[in-house]
């Protein structure tokens, strides 16, 4: 029987959310040159070259972190299906955001799944606060981005509801 390297699962569940990611920039290329830059948006939204490195980064580190929650429960068990539930319930609410926001146009029903996804990521942090700490400082700056990002969904769906 092969044994599988210790740096596959670690590997595997820090590239696992950049897969929601990469298939969700399909969608943005295609939107941002004519729907997204149409829009009114705050003095304050980060320029577009700045989303694409910082969900990489928070891809990367939410993804360790998974991994370290996994390793300290022993892998998929009883013990992991909440923490790591709740981290896939939130990874599935983050990914399915941007086919909401930017390829239904729906700012109203996105800023509903940003909320629901930051909701869910607090969770997420908290239940892996007692079984690795590291990992859950790796979610503060995901939650803090989350909290920027509702703002700026709220703002441009404020902003732009009256617009066709």
């Amino acid at each position: 029987m092969e044994v599988v390297p210790a740096w596959v699962p670690a590997v595997g569940f820090t590239l696992l959310p950049h897969a929601g990611g990469f298939l969700g920039s399909k969608i943005t290329k295609k939107e941002i040159p004519v729907w997204y830059e149409s829009l009114q948006k705050p003095s304050w939204c980060p320029p577009n070259w700045v989303f694409a490195p910082v969900w990489g980064t928070l891809y990367t580190s939410m993804g360790y972190g998974s991994y370290l929650v996994w390793k300290e429960l022993g892998g998929l068990n009883e013990k992991s299906v909440v923490p790591l539930g709740l981290y896939a319930g939130q990874l599935a609410l983050n990914w399915a955001w941007t086919p909401v926001f930017f390829g239904a146009h729906k700012m109203g029903w996105g800023l509903v799944t940003l909320l629901l996804t930051t909701g869910m990521a607090t969770a997420t942090t908290a239940s892996w606060y007692n079984i690795n700490k590291t990992a859950a400082y790796l979610m503060v700056p995901y939650l803090a981005w989350l909290t920027m990002a509702s703002a700026l969904n709220y703002r441009i769906w404020k902003d732009n509801r009256n617009k066709k």
